[in-house]
């Protein structure tokens, strides 16, 4: 937890205070800074350069109490060669330097990191959401809470005023980032269906938000059978969720976000065998937690211009006597016929019925965001998310949106000819294709539920949507993936 957040003219030479932490690049580029630190410092300071060999490579980080001085903790962090670094490079380090200073006890930091070559703006909100995202704890469901370290205050040495207001802003997007990790790791016995609505009902409230929600009598008005098909093995209640953002002033574009919101997945009677880490099916609804993150990011910082809907068709696969067979042939909205050959390939089911509902509200653009294929992990692994799109423009509006946010997207291929591998001797299509490229084919089902004139993107972020181990600002567990990206996209008027 961070209390305040302060961009500060104030240099390395001359602030004072609790803690400072210090980026230093490697080889040459970093001895000016080496230069200021034994200036100020002294021998102290060189002696433990030399015995600890710190180079400034990526990933090394010292720390050195010094006793009886002003500050009386230095903290540094090695930054690599100056062509390498960038913005990426600067989150990581901050959280780096945060965590170390948070962790020895301090409450006060001062960073001081290269900023020259980024934008004022760009750079204080970088560090100041590694700062306060790399801090972030969950602790909801222990009876006895861990001592967590936190700084009540933040100074962004070298960062001029005006920057002050990309800090301010970035305190929304962490908000909306801490809620899509609280909804991830939550247990399934909590973040229900009922809870996914309950969750965009409090937004709503928050912000003046429309919120509709379809039960399921209304979903089978609407023919959505693709969708139902899904939710009818569990006990729980479907719930299709619709929360719209309307700027002051109208708007000149409308962007669709589309969640797919599975709150636990067992697979049905596809039924996830051992190995396949049944019991983190929890984090299945990762779509669903980053729209809802972004639209409670959107509701605070209120883009102008440009209107937002949030779709979530939330719901459980589960196995009962009323669970959908492997077999099975449904209908959905759009009328396609789709034979499930695989009852645990649910999520494109779900997003089915969602994608042509977005559809039907007649934007600009749509995004939809899915845990939805293992292969994509495979060929992504776990920091970088699969892209699918037939549209230049949206395809790479999001790229860079996902790199100012510090989020890595790949774009992938949407090869026509691999839609055969989707053919059904019964019914329009099945659910999968063959295991060769199966998050391509996964990504070719979505599309035939989109109308062609929208513009229309695919986010695979299975393989992003958890950490075991941690990395970079993002804690073990749940990192709250695309609702920086999506924020980003969004500001930028939803480029498509």
């Amino acid at each position: 937890m961070v209390a305040d957040i302060r961009c500060s003219t104030a240099t390395l030479a001359s602030w004072s205070g609790e803690a400072l932490a210090v980026g230093l690049f490697s080889g040459e580029a970093g001895e000016a800074s080496r230069g200021q630190l034994l200036e100020r410092f002294g021998a102290a300071v060189a002696d433990r350069l030399e015995q600890r060999r710190f180079k400034g490579k990526p990933g090394e980080s010292l720390s050195i109490d010094l006793l009886g001085q002003t500050p009386s903790l230095l903290v540094l962090v090695g930054l690599g060669a100056p062509a390498d670094f960038g913005p990426e490079q600067l989150r990581s380090a901050t959280a780096a330097a945060s965590k170390s200073a948070a962790g020895a006890g301090a409450s006060q930091l001062a960073l001081a990191m290269p900023v020259e070559g980024l934008a004022p703006e760009a750079a204080a909100s970088a560090i100041a959401e590694a700062v306060r995202l790399s801090l972030y704890s969950d602790q909801r469901f222990k009876s006895e809470t861990d001592p967590q370290p936190s700084l009540s205050q933040v100074e962004l040495l070298g960062l001029v005023e005006t920057a002050q207001a990309a800090v301010e802003n970035s305190h929304a997007v962490c908000s909306g980032v801490e809620l899509a990790r609280e909804l991830v790791a939550a247990p399934p016995n909590v973040v229900t269906p009922a809870a996914l609505a309950d969750t965009a009902a409090g937004i709503a409230r928050e912000f003046g938000l429309e919120l509709k929600v379809l039960e399921r009598s209304d979903c089978e008005a609407l023919g959505m059978g693709s969708y139902l098909a899904v939710a009818q093995g569990s006990d729980l209640p479907p719930k299709f969720i619709h929360l719209t953002y309307r700027p002051q002033g109208g708007a000149d574009r409308r962007l669709v976000l589309v969640g797919k919101g599975l709150t636990f997945d067992s697979g049905g009677y596809n039924l996830k065998t051992a190995g396949s880490q049944i019991e983190m099916m929890k984090y299945d609804m990762g779509g669903s937690a980053a729209v809802l993150g972004a639209m409670r990011a959107i509701a605070e910082l209120k883009p102008a211009g440009v209107e937002v809907h949030m779709i979530v068709a939330a719901c459980e696969n589960m196995i009962s006597g009323g669970a959908i067979h492997p077999g099975a042939i449904v209908t959905a909205s759009n009328g396609k016929t789709i034979e499930i050959n695989n009852t645990d390939a649910e999520g494109r089911l779900t997003l089915a019925d969602a994608l042509v509902y977005a559809c039907k509200l007649e934007p600009d653009a749509v995004v939809d965001l899915a845990t939805l294929t293992g292969a994509c992990v495979i060929a992504l692994g776990e920091e970088i998310a699969g892209l699918w799109s037939p549209c230049d423009p949206l395809a790479q509006g999001l790229i860079e949106a996902g790199a100012q946010g510090g989020e890595t997207l790949w774009r992938m291929p949407l090869r026509a000819s691999y839609r055969a591998g989707l053919k059904s001797g019964l019914a329009d299509m099945k659910n999968t294709g063959p295991r060769p490229g199966g998050s391509i084919t996964a990504a070719l089902f979505l599309q035939d539920f989109v109308a062609p004139e929208v513009a229309w993107a695919h986010l695979d972020i299975a393989g992003t949507v958890w950490s075991d181990k941690g990395r970079g600002l993002d804690p073990a567990g749940a990192t709250g993936y695309g609702v920086r990206t999506l924020v980003h996209w969004v500001q930028a008027g939803g480029p498509a």
